[in-house]
């Protein structure tokens, strides 16, 4: 495909009540897939809502076909390809912030979040496990990887992803708005919108960044999803504040126009990324 319609479903969700998300995940799936959408992005946890804490272990689910909030969206996903976010409960009880890609009806992948804030406002350590994979994966699109918001904090899963083969990065988060600005947007957004551009830019890959909006136990989520270009342009934003359903086609084959004239993949040194990382590992306190 040289084309992708991708669509960004900026939502609020009810803290604790995945039945009822569910139905307005389905309605907008209904909804994306009447516009032309191949692919529509929910925000991180977009079943669940964010501050669960001790309700983690009451809406954890499994992405399986018997799964019965999983059940419909896998039927939906023969539509068009969903990422959505939820509480993955893993083998042996361990409870996960997850996110899931669904298309033609089978679960494509699943990404469970690997940086799990512990600071200021967020608790999240206290009860999930962390994920330890960074892996992209093959799509009727080409190979897409997906993080979940302190995730694109940091530079390596990024980094990973595209050394892995990804070509579009699906970002989801439900980001608290923090600190003032004299911008139009918060402190918080403007932090965000810089790092994604600069991902879209030096990785040279289309990013894709669902956020979620609404108020939940004295958190403000501000909305204002984006995709950007392989060249770091802003393609499409939603509003702040306000849930929206946003729709950006994508040119794939700006890919091949962006990487001719800037080879940067090309010409990335793994080995010596490989050498100096055992160096700075190898000396004590090194990272302390």
């Amino acid at each position: 495909m040289s084309r992708l319609t991708i669509a960004l479903a900026q939502i609020n969700t009810r803290l604790g009540v995945p039945e009822a998300n569910l139905e307005k995940h389905l309605a907008l799936i209904e909804e994306a897939r009447r516009a032309g959408a191949d692919l529509l992005v929910f925000p991180e946890l977009s079943l669940t809502g964010y501050v669960l804490q001790d309700l983690a272990p009451e809406v954890a689910h499994r992405p399986t076909h018997d799964d019965p909030l999983f059940a419909p969206l896998l039927q939906a996903s023969k539509g068009l390809d969903v990422m959505v976010g939820f509480v993955e409960e893993g083998p042996r009880h361990r409870f996960y912030i997850a996110t899931a890609y669904l298309s033609a009806g089978a679960v494509v992948h699943v990404h469970r979040k690997v940086y799990l804030p512990t600071y200021g406002l967020f608790d999240e350590g206290r009860f999930f496990a962390w994920g330890d994979e960074v892996r992209a994966f093959d799509t009727r699109f080409g190979r897409v990887g997906m993080l979940i918001c302190e995730d694109f904090w940091h530079a390596s899963p990024p980094y990973l992803l595209w050394l892995d083969g990804a070509d579009i990065l699906l970002f989801a988060s439900a980001s608290p708005g923090r600190g003032l600005s004299d911008a139009p947007q918060l402190e918080s957004a403007r932090w965000v919108e810089r790092i994604n551009r600069a991902y879209a830019s030096l990785f040279t890959v289309f990013v894709a960044h669902a956020n979620r909006v609404g108020f939940e136990d004295g958190l403000h989520f501000w909305g204002g999803s984006t995709v950007f270009d392989p060249n770091g342009e802003l393609l499409a934003q939603a509003p702040y504040e306000d849930e929206a359903l946003i729709l950006q086609e994508l040119d794939l084959r700006e890919l091949h126009r962006v990487r001719a004239r800037l080879p940067l993949l090309r010409d990335e040194r793994t080995a010596l990324v490989q050498r100096e990382l055992a160096r700075i590992l190898a000396q004590p306190n090194r990272l302390r």
